[in-house]
């Protein structure tokens, strides 16, 4: 899939602001808030600065609509878990997250974005959970290139027994830096719509 034009459409603070579900695919993206979602879009999309990076967790404070292609929409949900933001916020999120899953009318596939570097943590395992009541996620690990390649083989086996993934279940290895996984990513949209 070649990657013609990309551009944010809207931003969303809480579900009734979402805007009206139409004929296109949602991929949304769901991970904590340090997992690189924003460099994960920047580069999927080959623009610098379309989606707003931070070293400070929890930037991503709306669901954010990007529309690709006139095809098909990326929704760039907003972080869970830590971020130096107020309880309330952090209910919040995760709240426009979990509506989202549950009320949303469009058809969306869910991107389960985790840190290749750690274990998925309680949270995460909570999140997911929760995702697999709605989605069959496809993972993406990013910050590959921030694990030797010696250890990286393990990494995948301790996220995969932790997620109790399969055989069948799709999980990418991703790295903006060594531009790795963003072939499969963009094939697989690509074969979806």
């Amino acid at each position: 899939m070649i990657i013609k034009s990309s551009d944010i459409v809207t931003s969303a603070g809480d579900f009734s602001t979402l805007p009206k579900a139409s004929d296109m695919l949602e991929f949304v993206l769901i991970g904590k808030s340090n997992v690189g979602k924003s460099s994960f879009i920047n580069n999927l999309l080959n623009r610098k600065k379309l989606a707003r990076t931070s070293s400070t967790p929890g930037k991503t404070a709306t669901a954010n609509y990007y529309i690709v292609n006139d095809e098909f929409y990326i929704v760039d949900m907003p972080g869970y878990g830590y971020a130096k933001v107020s309880k309330s916020e952090k209910f919040r999120f995760d709240k426009i997250i979990k509506d989202y899953l549950r009320k949303r009318e469009a058809d969306f596939i869910v991107f389960f974005l985790l840190d290749f570097r750690h274990k998925p943590t309680e949270n995460d395992l909570k999140m997911y959970n929760y995702i697999l009541n709605y989605a069959n996620p496809i993972i993406v690990l990013t910050k590959v290139d921030k694990v030797k390649r010696s250890m990286r083989d393990k990494n995948l086996k301790v996220i995969k027994e932790s997620l109790s993934l399969t055989e069948e279940d799709k999980a990418i290895l991703y790295s903006t830096v060594e531009k790795m996984g963003r072939d499969e990513v963009l094939r697989f949209i690509n074969d979806v719509i």
